[in-house]
């Protein structure tokens, strides 16, 4: 027998759509905008989980070529 979607599941679909709508209807200077305040948000809150990382944080590799020029890694 087929599960019914909850609850839940219904508001999230809902609040997403929502979101798509609003978006659909800004201004290219208004997405920017918010693009920018989004990325903002992101580097106060979580800019010291990125450090953490490596160098820059963005790729798989930012750790390991942070000890490339370390002689005592890897012992």
């Amino acid at each position: 027998m087929a599960k019914r979607p909850g609850l839940g599941s219904l508001l999230l679909a809902g609040a997403a759509a929502y979101g798509l709508y609003k978006v659909s209807k800004m201004s290219s200077q208004e997405r920017s905008d918010l693009l920018n305040k989004g990325k903002k948000l992101v580097n106060d809150n979580l800019g010291s989980i990125k450090n953490s990382l490596g160098k820059n944080g963005s790729t798989p590799m930012a750790k390991e070529s942070s000890f490339a020029n370390d002689t005592t890694y890897g012992g």
